[in-house]
């Protein structure tokens, strides 16, 4: 689009100009408080390749790859009354993010129309420019189903959340389509400042479309351009029905957190279903001492304690993956994560991540590395 260079000029400008706001108040526009939000992500990533080059583009020669990652612009209505809404783009992608409406109802319930991220993983939920490592978890990337056009009509209490969702395709044309449904709970037994245990199940099943399904993820590297694990076409596919498993617990500077997901595609040909799954679990401190918030069964990261100085995080992550299941023979993948963010200021995040690969598939081992960096601007 002829508007992304502009777009991205501009939040580049506003989040310079605004070195100490989390959001920018425009006006109040027909009883609506609107605001603008944006996320400016840029990446590096250098690959120590073992059998196949990681590289995007291998004809430079180079093991290394640079990218902006993100240019995402959001603008937010509060009111009137108890409607709130939100449009949300991606000058990168090119691609529409949270687009919808929402009203809320007395207490904590709430119906939202438009596009949202439907209602599973813990990590896909929680805010791209808080995540905890430059990738997100393989369970994540791979079964996580995020933003689609629907309806969701979500509820809770002090210590519960219940939602609900229907869905079709991705608002962006030729995106991710196919309808379905799904429902996530969450439950803090403990919810208390710097002390937190949560714990919840999620479920999404919905229409493959277009009768082929493909699975398949890059090695923990968003600009690796190849995937080690990859179960091929999938062809004769109707339905996919992926069921997670998640928690979480925070003691002051300490957070663990871990997520499992199993996903089954029904098939209607004598090739047989197909089942795989992935799961993970990490780790971050943050040294300089700050805890976490939570809110609506996701947590949140606050700013650090002292901006001068910033948030410095420490975190370890391990995931695995599984795409072998009969005669699918997608392959194995495990990998471990050290990276190290620090938050400085109100608006700036900068991100150093070690990842070590080891992989299988139909009996040829490839074992990379990665050293990953971002540089990140939001407000």
């Amino acid at each position: 689009m002829k508007l992304a260079p502009k777009l991205l000029a501009a939040a580049i400008v506003a989040g310079l100009s605004t070195p100490a706001m989390a959001e920018i108040t425009i006006d109040v526009v027909g009883g609506s408080e609107v605001s603008l939000e944006g996320l400016v992500q840029f990446d590096y990533n250098q690959f120590d390749s073992d059998v196949l080059s990681l590289n995007g583009d291998a004809r430079d020669g180079s093991e290394a790859d640079s990218e902006l990652r993100r240019a995402e612009i959001v603008l937010k209505g509060k009111g009137p009354g108890m409607f709130n809404w939100v449009v949300g783009y991606d000058a990168k992608a090119d691609k529409f993010l949270d687009t919808n409406v929402q009203y809320r109802f007395s207490g904590a319930t709430t119906l939202t129309v438009g596009q949202y991220k439907q209602p599973n993983s813990l990590e896909e939920l929680s805010s791209t420019k808080n995540n905890d490592f430059i990738s997100k978890a393989m369970v994540t990337n791979t079964f996580g189903l995020s933003r689609r056009l629907g309806a969701a009509l979500s509820t809770g209490g002090d210590n519960w959340t219940l939602t609900g969702s229907v869905f079709g395709r991705e608002l962006t044309r030729n995106l991710a389509h196919g309808s379905g449904y799904g429902a996530r709970f969450t439950w803090m037994p403990i919810k208390e400042d710097g002390r937190m245990v949560h714990l919840g199940l999620s479920a999404v099943d919905y229409d493959t479309d277009a009768d082929t399904v493909r699975i398949r993820t890059r090695p923990q590297a968003d600009l690796a351009g190849q995937r080690l694990v990859d179960t091929g076409n999938l062809v004769a596919s109707d339905r996919q029905q992926t069921l997670g498993v998640e928690g979480m617990w925070v003691e002051g500077p300490v957070k663990l957190q871990a997520e499992y997901m199993r996903s089954n595609i029904d098939r209607y040909n004598a090739a047989g279903d197909f089942s795989g799954d992935s799961w993970y679990v990490s780790g971050l401190w943050n040294v300089t001492g700050e805890t976490w918030g939570y809110k609506n069964g996701v947590v949140s990261t606050g700013g650090p304690s002292e901006p001068a100085s910033g948030m410095w995080q420490l975190g370890l992550r391990y995931d695995t993956i599984d795409l072998d299941d009969g005669s699918v023979l997608g392959g194995q993948m495990d990998s471990w994560t050290a990276g190290v963010n620090w938050y400085w200021r109100s608006n700036y995040k900068f991100s150093l991540n070690y990842v070590m690969v080891d992989s299988e598939r139909r009996g040829i081992s490839d074992d990379p590395s990665i050293l990953e960096a971002r540089v990140q601007l939001f407000w």
